[in-house]
């Protein structure tokens, strides 16, 4: 078992929620709060939402992420409690996750670059379907998608979104990618592919004078792209810490079965 000394400097993240705020309050009150620079620990307090901000925000400093539902949806979050928490840290598993590379060039010939934790998805910008190429590993596997879009989804993202549009639940520590199309149209029974977790994908957009396609990763939205591709950061590991019983690839097995 870890000692639980590990983790006495704990940062507390809050959302906007009151109940959020008064949690991170009151534990602020029992446990202190580190600056995140110097704890090691972040703890997150509310719903999913505030989670995924707190994985983009803290992705690359090495820190481990333990989330506390005081939000709406809690998929991601551990069941909120005041006491005992400095041992509930050293009792919790690991779950390693690592985001998508979102690299979008736009109509200008810009290349913007942005992680995606959940997935990252090419939408529609008008009343027109989109036309897209897609290429895996630079070769063509479809040369022409009909529909309002499509998506590539981590393991940790595949109950979100992606489930959403009749994608595949990946379990958490399996080396795969979903690619899933959103409401095609042509091919009409084409319902999207598992791909393994090293392959690079690339989404061309045809007739984007026409029919102008938009770029999302989580949250950044990249308007008119061009061409997308879209690959695991392998370089980035994201450690989250889950209650035992309860760790993500728990949740995301009991899902499937309707939980």
């Amino acid at each position: 078992m870890k000692s639980p000394s590990r983790f006495n400097s704990i940062a507390f993240v809050a959302g906007a929620t009151p109940e959020a705020r008064e949690a991170c309050e009151r534990l602020t009150k029992r446990y202190g709060n580190a600056d995140p620079k110097s704890a090691n620990v972040i703890v997150a307090l509310g719903g999913d939402g505030l989670m995924l901000q707190t994985l983009h925000k803290f992705m690359k400093s090495g820190k481990p992420i333990y989330g506390m539902h005081r939000g709406t949806v809690g998929f991601l979050m551990n069941d909120f409690a005041e006491n005992g928490l400095v041992e509930r840290l050293a009792a919790a598993h690991i779950t390693v996750i690592h985001p998508l590379l979102m690299c979008a060039r736009d109509a200008q010939g810009c290349v913007q670059e942005h992680h995606a934790i959940n997935e990252v998805s090419l939408f529609r910008q008008s009343a027109q379907a989109a036309h897209l190429r897609i290429l895996i590993d630079g070769k063509e596997r479809l040369a022409e998608l009909i529909a309002d879009g499509v998506l590539v989804s981590t393991p940790a993202g595949s109950t979100a979104y992606n489930l959403s549009v009749q994608g595949p639940i990946i379990p958490i520590n399996a080396p795969l990618l979903a690619l899933t199309p959103i409401s095609p149209f042509r091919p009409r029974r084409w319902r999207g592919a598992l791909l393994p977790d090293k392959a690079k994908v690339t989404i061309e957009v045809l007739e984007s004078g026409k029919r102008p396609v938009a770029a999302v990763a989580d949250h950044d939205e990249v308007r008119s792209v061009q061409s997308v591709e879209i690959s695991m950061d392998h370089g980035i590991a994201i450690n989250m810490l889950f209650d035992p019983g309860h760790n993500l690839d728990e949740r995301i097995l009991r899902e499937q079965f309707g939980f």
